[in-house]
Parts: structure tokens; sequence; C-alpha cells
């Protein structure tokens, strides 16, 4: 059964050439931008490596980058086809080349819906990433003489200023962990001691924020330390005070951004892949338009083009079938082919 069968006269094959060049040229320039979109995502998750636990969450901006490459490549070849199917002795030199063409063309377009997929989809992964991230990072805070957690404090504070956020979850999450090193601690102060020896970990913790945490659109001057303790300030009031600290984690803060960033570059990378698939057909029902062409003497005869020459099923089992018996034949030598017995 032949999928979208069309009659091209002359003319109409001309244009299709001529328009789809156009197209391909922009489709060239949309696989530049995929790449470009890829190496900024890629370039800002680097930049919170520290705070992120692991790697997964590179799958999209390194697909990106792949398939933008690739599309590159394949939009390129598309003009040269273009060009030569305006002459119709030119182009029979490109038809054993089409079918591979087309399988690889199909491959990267099905991995860039992938991409956009993903860019959607990677939401828990990038969460349970930062959730596990930030909780070292906090807990390492104090590490400023270890070797590589030198810079942790300058990040963790950097990060906090710039989207706004204190500690994990929330700023209680600085209640639990010793964030003051012992280096900067008077141990012959009672207070400091009795807070030692109350702890069964032998840590110093304290009802307190780093400095980052202040919010200074604050009226009032910024509370560090005892924001549990309402005596230890004038006119405070815990449970009902607005603090002048940021009340958002910075997980929820940092998910909002890689997220609000992944769903516009998802939606970019969309339009991508549907100028990409209107590349493909296009060129697939010129290569069938011209391939009637071939051996005739009057090349200005009315044509038939058509996506598919069997069903969509047919099709794919044509293409998967030399793959499947390649592997089958593999095997079989390997079998055939036992590791050769020691010599005695």
């Amino acid at each position: 059964m032949v999928v979208m069968k069309m009659k091209f006269p002359f003319e109409k094959r001309v244009k299709l050439a001529q328009g789809l060049w156009l197209l391909s040229w922009c489709a060239t320039v949309a696989g530049a931008i995929t790449f470009s979109l890829g190496c900024i995502l890629k370039t800002e998750l680097r930049r919170r490596a520290e705070v992120m636990d692991n790697s997964d969450i590179h799958l999209v901006p390194n697909t990106l980058v792949i398939v933008g490459l690739a599309s590159l490549g394949i939009n390129y070849f598309a003009t040269r086809v273009c060009q030569d199917a305006l002459d119709a002795g030119r182009f029979p030199r490109w038809k054993t080349m089409l079918k591979p063409y087309f399988a690889v063309s199909c491959f990267f377009t099905v991995l860039m819906l992938l991409a956009v997929i993903m860019s959607y989809a990677m939401k828990g992964s990038l969460e349970s990433s930062l959730k596990i991230g930030l909780k070292n990072g906090i807990r390492f805070y104090k590490d400023t003489d270890t070797p590589g957690r030198c810079f942790l404090k300058q990040n963790i504070d950097r990060l906090q200023m710039e989207f706004q956020c204190c500690g994990n979850n929330d700023f209680r999450d600085w209640f639990e962990v010793q964030w003051i090193s012992n280096r900067y601690l008077d141990f012959s102060s009672k207070e400091v001691k009795d807070r030692v020896k109350s702890n069964v970990d032998g840590r110093y913790l304290v009802d307190g924020v780093p400095f980052s945490c202040c919010n200074p659109s604050s009226p009032r001057p910024c509370l560090q330390y005892q924001l549990t303790n309402n005596s230890a300030h004038y006119n405070y009031e815990y449970q009902t005070e607005e603090l002048n600290i940021y009340l958002r984690g910075c997980r929820e803060a940092l998910v909002n951004y890689y997220m609000g960033l992944m769903n516009t570059i998802g939606a970019g990378v969309l339009s991508v892949f549907l100028l990409q698939g209107s590349v493909l057909v296009s060129l697939r029902l010129l290569q069938t338009a011209m391939e009637a062409v071939a051996g005739n003497e009057n090349a200005e005869i009315e044509t038939e083009g058509y996506l598919l020459e069997k069903s969509v099923k047919e099709t794919v089992m044509e293409y998967i079938e030399p793959v499947m018996k390649f592997f089958l034949f593999t095997n079989q030598v390997e079998e055939g082919n036992p590791g050769n017995p020691a010599s005695a």
C-alpha cells in the first residue's frame, strides 16, 4: 500500500526542489542552534556540578549536542540533493546513497524527539541529584582547609545569594549541621563547650544560618543566630514573624531554574524536530518523483511521488531485517568457532 501518493508535474517538481533547498538551509541553521542550546545547557549544569550528586542529567545536553551536529550534516546533504534535482542527468548519482541517508536521518530525528521528551521528564532525576548534592554541600560547607572542598563555602554562598534561597529544603537544614569550622571556635568559652557536649556527635550546632541567607529586601537588620529564640531579639516572634532570611530552599530554586531552562529549550528543539521532519518528508517525495524521470528522454513529464512504497510496518521490517540477519550470522559464526583447545 503506497502512502501519501501525489502527482508532480515538471513545474511542481522544480518548485519543490527550490523550496526544499531553502527549507534545508533553514534546518541546517536550526541544527546549529540545537547544538548551541545543548552546549549552553551543559555549561549551566557544570556550573552547579558541586551540588549535584550524579551526571545522569547531562544525558539531555549530550543528546542535543549529538543531534545538533548530525542535523548539520543531514540538512547540508539535502541541499546538495536539491540542487541536482533540477538536473535530471545529475540526480541519479544520489540514488544509492539516499536509502542509508533516510535510515540515518530518521534515527537522529527520533533521537531529537527523545531529547525533547527527556527535557520535560528529567525533573525527578534532577531533584534527587540536587537533594543529595546540596545535602553534602551544606555538610562540607565548613571544610575550607580540605583539598577538593576549598571553594565549596564560596560556591554555596554565591548560590544562595544568586537564587535567593537558603538550605536544601529550607533554612532549618543549617540547624542540623556544624557549618562553622572548629578553626573559628573558641573552645575555652563555656557556651562553645556546652554546645559541643550537648551533642552526641560532638558537633557545634546552632539555630543560625550563614550570611548568604540574609534577605536584603527585609527592613529589619539580618538575624542570623538564635532564630528560634524569641527572647534573644526585641519585638520578635519566631512562629509569626516573617523572617528576614530567604525562606525558599535551594533545591526548589534550582529545580525551577533548570526545568524552566530545559522546558524552553525543549519547546525550541520541538520546532526544530518538526522542521527536520518536513525536510525528510519533502526530500522523500522529491526523490520518488525524480526516480520516474530517470531513463526518460522527456524530463518534463508528469511523475508520481510518494512517502512510502509499502505500509509502515513493511517498510520498517525492510530496514530491520538486514540488521537482524547480520547479528544472527555473527552469533552463528561465534558458536561455530569456539576457543581453540589448549595444546597438550
